[in-house]
């Protein structure tokens, strides 16, 4: 399953969430990465406050583990305001919607983590909340029902989605802000590991944060999480010192490979090699070769293997790239079967 996958860039259930608090930066200046993101934030931010404004609401959108949540308190921290988390399942109904917005303070931050899954009807709630700080409640029913309008203090919203295409059209024209986040350079991975383990009091050479920051599949999420694994390794095994030799053990005992590629990801590729010939094949046929839902392959699995330059998605289904032939240690479109007798 997705969720026992240590690379997955979800959350996990095991993951502390006062650990995760305790390594999140606080500041614009300790956040590592998305630096345009950065130099428009601080702009907005500085313009907001010289104006005595709140913030124009913000939409972050991009794959998981990138640090939408640690932005959305960094903005409140940087506004000097309070920030209120949920999420789009949450909130089930409108008055739950409400009773969120009527306790907000001035120019505080509300932030809405998944905001693409929010209930139609809830959503309808928000339009008159971000244009005119109004809040719009219907009382009674039939034909004595009436409109009520609550004057709402001005706050900022700040929405999270990894998938921006749903979002509907008119909540979307809504934010102001509107920034995807990249993933991360190694060089940029590298950084916040070392920082991580300042934090965690464990020491990290340079290779030793190097080798897991290329491992990291371009998310601090997944680096944070590796971090803590090597550490345990470096704990019981190299007195506490993560090396680049103790990273590589450490990594080879968790399956992964120097690219974070661990065995799904291989042997999806497997699959497109031995029984497809390389592709191309139909996403439904090769989720179904390798027990996995579309859905699951097209947004978690493909993306990373895209980057890394190994698949393709083509008009006629997906492809392995040659690359694959001599990452895999295959004599260039043979299968496994063929490089055995090959050998």
């Amino acid at each position: 399953m997705e969720e026992e996958r240590i690379v997955s860039a979800e959350r996990h259930s095991e993951d502390d969430p006062q650990l995760e608090v305790g390594l999140r930066p606080r500041t614009l200046n300790e956040y590592v990465g998305q630096e345009k993101i950065k130099e428009k934030l601080s702009i907005y931010i500085r313009a907001a406050l010289d104006r005595n404004e709140s913030l124009d609401h913000v939409l972050l959108y991009g794959p998981p583990g990138l640090g939408k949540t640690t932005l959305a308190h960094i903005i409140a921290n940087e506004l000097g305001v309070s920030v209120r988390v949920t999420a789009g399942p949450a909130i089930e109904r409108p008055g739950d919607l409400a009773a969120i917005l009527t306790n907000l303070g001035h120019g505080d931050v509300l932030f809405i983590d998944e905001i693409h899954r929010l209930n139609r009807t809830v959503e309808e709630i928000l339009y008159p909340a971000m244009e005119d700080n109004a809040l719009d409640i219907i009382i009674g029913k039939g034909p004595g029902a009436r409109s009520l309008r609550l004057d709402l203090p001005p706050f900022t919203l700040i929405g999270a989605t990894v998938r921006a295409g749903l979002l509907t059209s008119p909540l979307r024209d809504r934010f102001g802000v509107v920034d995807r986040l990249e993933f991360y350079t190694p060089e940029e991975l590298e950084k916040i590991i070392t920082r991580s383990a300042n934090i965690l009091n464990v020491k990290a050479e340079k290779d030793g944060a190097a080798v897991i920051a290329c491992a990291s599949r371009g998310t601090p999420r997944v680096a944070n999480r590796l971090l803590k694994r090597v550490r345990d390794y470096a704990q019981v095994k190299a007195d506490n010192i993560i090396t680049r030799s103790v990273a590589e053990e450490a990594l080879q005992m968790l399956q992964l490979d120097e690219k974070g590629l661990d065995e799904i990801d291989r042997r999806l590729l497997m699959a497109l090699i031995e029984k497809f010939e390389g592709g191309p094949v139909g996403l439904d046929t090769l989720a179904a070769c390798i027990s996995e839902e579309p859905e699951t392959l097209e947004d978690v699995y493909e993306p990373y293997l895209m980057q890394l330059g190994l698949l393709k998605r083509t008009a006629r289904g997906r492809m392995v790239t040659n690359e694959v032939y001599s990452y895999l240690r295959l004599k260039p479109g043979s299968t496994s079967a063929q490089q055995k007798l090959w050998d």
